[in-house]
């Protein structure tokens, strides 16, 4: 038999040094154990935890692995971290049943996850699997938060983490006792329940009891996260179902109402969500129960903007019948929502806005809305955001909406119509607000009050603009209503003043009026040439222009119309 060689030699003597101090470190836990028996009490027993007698014994090959793995840190791992040795090694590592050596393992993900910006390989995932399910706590906490880091980071694909089976040891940490390894697992669920395809696995894996038990978590991270998860959840109509039956909703009608600001704001976000199924309007607002509304309008004078702005969606989601709006207008809805239109705030404004059009389109609210202060806040924020087509479309709607009760007077001697004409030089033409500003001021120019008013704010650069939007017929709505406005004008020595210097550009589209498929449009451009020709320039200009033989055209269509109705109608009565 040969010498062993330098290196066995050195092999031998850490095997009989490693054996001589396990050996050492048994007795002393036996020991130990000994000691703490005697001093126990027999009865208190099942509610002592049981201690560990032994550490695992250090494998052969975890022990080789452990020191090559050391080395090649030592060496500059850095340098190709993902490579195919350090991921055997991690493999070894952290299927081992060594505590120590799935530290090793979780401490090394947790490095790479915040130092290292790069797409973790699939192959990379495996080695979760054994490091979320370890009975070690450090190893839990660092692996899940690893987990978490690679997700925030977008290194890791989310259906992928689902698809390699760590969803099942991800929700099983919900179950742990330990805050970190809560707060991270929910974490993790909330990153994952970004994706459709996730959030149908969390459901039917269960994930949503334990979600809910750790919304009500006195840890504010557990419970931030918690309900962070539950939100990203209630995008999926089914998983709103299962929430329901399993007593979400007075969960989350309770935490409207928590200290914390973003468990405030995830809460209102996740009743939003729902709030947009109008079958769920039943159980959210049980009759004679007017909590949830009651926390939400109070919500709307919170001094933090998100949650503001989330609960007037989640107040224009539930605002789908007028009993439920006559419920929020005797709540006292309409201060805060006129002190929010002058937030500083871009969604604020939006979301209050939006809110009080759904309010004005019930006849019943209308007269309420119509106050004087109200009015006054629309004018403003109409000259002020007059670039903002959400804004300015909503304004436009509501204003119009309450121009139909009967303190439209209120809105002619208002801000609001100056407001609505420097919004129409101010809009961009294929903007769906152009269309409801134009209408509105359409349906005010029918009141001589309101025509009056607007004559008196008309100058060039106003007239060229409506003209120009009553040529423009591939805008069908717009270019009617700007036609209107402009015939309902006409009588005004002011006006047509202004209108001589566009002669030619009217002219042509009287002519396209006239010649439209629509009958509206023939009536209108018909209308306002009766009334343009008894100005003198204005009848030169459409002897010259041949517009008796358009609407000589027009008269024997007309005719024939009326011809072949006579004839349906001889027909029908014989």
């Amino acid at each position: 038999m040969g010498q062993l060689c330098g290196r066995c030699m050195q092999l031998l003597q850490d095997f009989a040094a490693f054996v001589q101090r396990m050996s050492s470190e048994l007795v002393h836990s036996i020991k130990e154990c000994l000691t703490l028996i005697s001093k126990c009490s027999c009865l208190k027993q099942n509610s002592s935890k049981v201690r560990q007698l032994y550490k695992p014994i250090l494998q052969p090959h975890e022990r080789v692995t452990a020191q090559e793995f050391l080395q090649h840190i030592e060496a500059g791992f850095e340098i190709s971290p993902l490579g195919k040795d350090p991921l055997e090694a991690l493999r070894t590592l952290a299927f081992s049943e060594n505590p120590g050596l799935q530290q090793s393992a979780a401490l090394y993900y947790l490095h790479m996850s915040q130092h290292m910006n790069i797409p973790l390989p699939v192959e990379h995932l495996e080695p979760f699997y054994a490091l979320l399910r370890s009975a070690d706590l450090e190893v839990q906490q660092m692996s899940s938060l690893s987990l978490v880091n690679f997700l925030l980071e977008g290194n890791i694909d989310k259906e992928l983490v689902v698809q390699m089976g760590l969803l099942e040891p991800i929700l099983d940490l919900l179950e742990s006792e330990d805050p970190t390894v809560q707060c991270n697992s929910c974490a993790c669920i909330m990153t994952l329940a970004v994706s459709e395809s996730n959030r149908e696995a969390i459901g039917a894996a269960q994930g949503v009891t334990p979600l809910l038990s750790l919304a009500n978590s006195y840890d504010p991270r557990v419970q931030q996260n918690a309900v962070g998860a539950i939100l990203n959840l209630t995008q999926s109509e089914k998983i709103q179902q299962v929430l329901c039956k399993e007593g979400a909703l007075p969960v989350l009608a309770l935490l409207l109402e928590s200290p914390d600001s973003e468990v405030q704001y995830y809460s209102c976000a996740a009743l939003s969500n729902m709030a947009a199924n109008a079958q769920h309007h039943e159980a959210m607002l049980r009759p004679g129960n007017r909590f949830l509304l009651r926390t939400l309008i109070s919500l709307l004078s919170s001094s933090v903007d998100k949650i503001s702005s989330q609960a007037c969606v989640c107040l224009r989601n539930l605002a789908t019948s007028a009993d439920i709006q006559a419920d929020m207008v005797a709540e006292d809805v309409l201060p805060k929502l006129r002190s929010l239109l002058a937030s500083r705030s871009e969604d604020v404004r939006r979301a209050s806005i939006a809110l009080l059009w759904i309010l004005s389109q019930h006849t019943h609210n209308q007269d309420t809305l119509a106050c004087a202060e109200l009015i006054q806040s629309l004018g403003v924020l109409l000259s002020v955001h007059k670039a903002d087509p959400v804004i300015v479309g909503h304004a436009a709607c509501i204003i119009k909406n309450l121009s139909l009760s009967k303190n439209r007077q209120r809105i002619i001697e208002s801000p609001c119509v100056e407001g609505l004409l420097q919004t129409v030089l101010s809009t961009d033409i294929q903007e769906d607000s152009l269309h409801y500003v134009t209408s509105c001021l359409a349906e005010l120019a029918k009141q001589e009050g309101a025509t009056l008013r607007m004559v008196q704010r008309m100058d060039e650069p106003l007239t060229k603009c409506l003209v120009r939007l009553a040529g423009q017929l591939e805008h069908t709505e717009a270019s009617f209503q700007a036609a209107s406005i402009i015939q309902h004008m006409t009588g005004h020595e002011k006006m047509m003043l202004l209108l001589k210097r566009h002669i030619r550009e009217i002219q042509a589209y009287l002519k396209n009026f006239l010649a439209h498929r629509e009958i509206r449009f023939q009536q209108l451009g018909i209308s306002t040439f009766c009334r343009l020709r008894e100005d003198p320039e204005f009848s030169l200009a459409f002897r010259k222009s041949q517009m008796a033989k358009l609407l000589e055209q027009v008269r024997q269509q007309t005719e024939e119309t009326q011809e072949l109705l006579r004839a349906a109608i001889c027909h029908e009565d014989s």
